[in-house]
């Protein structure tokens, strides 16, 4: 930083033709201007300028030195200015990495309106039920629906991830209504590959500890669309997020069962590099998708439960 402050007192003293015309610019004290002048002609082992009690003028190194260093600083500047722009105005691509289902239902359909308020906006989103690097995959923001642990990037929670175990209505009047979790021990469970305890789920009622229950089938799925997908065509029974199949609940096609049951509650999160300035870009979509989802998401309202 001392490089810095030396080589602008030094542009300044070009500019203003003297030492002291520059001490009067800078509010500076002329043995300071010198001072600062000279540190710079011994940190570069050259002397950039001849003084006489009359007349002060570049040497040849010092011209040169004077030009890149004077184009330098007013990038710099420039550099500030844009910076500030920037955190005025969100502008750029927003890069966004997120689960294919709740990319493809709960993102893609809202980006028009996103664009729509940001206009000075591009995205480029890229869907993979894995877990990324956010940072090696260059990425602005991810969705994580998930407990996080301890990381390193920064997380805003958007809203709840509820489940629910459920079923296509002719599935279950062939196969029966599981009453109790155990029930589910006579049914085809369809898996899914990335879910934590994929194959022991818990259920709680109201009040009381926990207990695990062992499932099994016969389809295993590493994409929770196709999983729904499964459902519809009454292939099995599953616990999936709300998020999947919640408009199917509410208008008929899906059946939750168990409903008497607490199953674990996760929650959905933006996530992206730990950063002291957040960029506007991120800003803006991370309040745009609070606004959508909140507490209580449209897809968990009025939904139809067994009785």
């Amino acid at each position: 930083m001392d490089s810095l402050s030396d080589i602008a007192v030094f542009i300044q003293v070009v500019d203003s033709g003297s030492f002291t015309a520059a001490a009067e610019r800078l509010s500076l004290s002329k043995s300071v201007i010198s001072k600062y002048v000279t540190r710079l002609e011994d940190r570069l082992g050259a002397r950039l300028l001849n003084r006489t009690t009359r007349k002060l003028s570049l040497t040849e190194v010092g011209r040169a030195f004077y030009e890149r260093s004077e184009r330098g600083l007013q990038e710099i500047a420039e550099a500030e200015a844009e910076v500030s722009r920037l955190q005025g105005e969100p502008r750029g691509t927003l890069r966004i990495n997120a689960p294919m289902s709740f990319g493809v239902l709960h993102i893609a359909p809202v980006l028009s309106e996103f664009l729509e308020r940001y206009p000075q906006l591009t995205v480029d989103m890229n869907l993979d039920d894995r877990k990324v690097d956010v940072i090696e995959g260059g990425f602005d923001v991810s969705v994580r629906i998930s407990d996080l642990g301890d990381s390193s990037l920064v997380a805003r929670r958007i809203g709840p991830c509820r489940h629910v175990v459920v079923a296509s209505p002719a599935y279950l009047k062939r196969y029966g209504i599981p009453r109790t979790p155990e029930d589910l021990e006579d049914h085809n469970v369809i898996t899914y590959q990335y879910q934590d305890s994929a194959k022991e789920w818990e259920f709680r009622l109201p009040g009381q500890k926990p207990s695990m229950v062992s499932v099994s089938g016969s389809i295993q799925m590493n994409n929770s669309l196709a999983l729904r997908e499964a459902l519809l065509n009454d292939a099995g029974i599953t616990r999936t997020p709300t998020f999947v199949v919640g408009r199917d609940i509410q208008e008929g096609r899906l059946q939750s069962v168990l409903t008497n049951y607490e199953l674990p509650e996760i929650s959905i999160y933006l996530v992206f590099p730990q950063r002291k300035y957040l960029s506007p870009k991120v800003r803006v979509f991370v309040e745009f998708m609070r606004e959508y989802i909140s507490d209580t998401p449209s897809w968990d309202q009025k939904t139809k439960v067994d009785r």
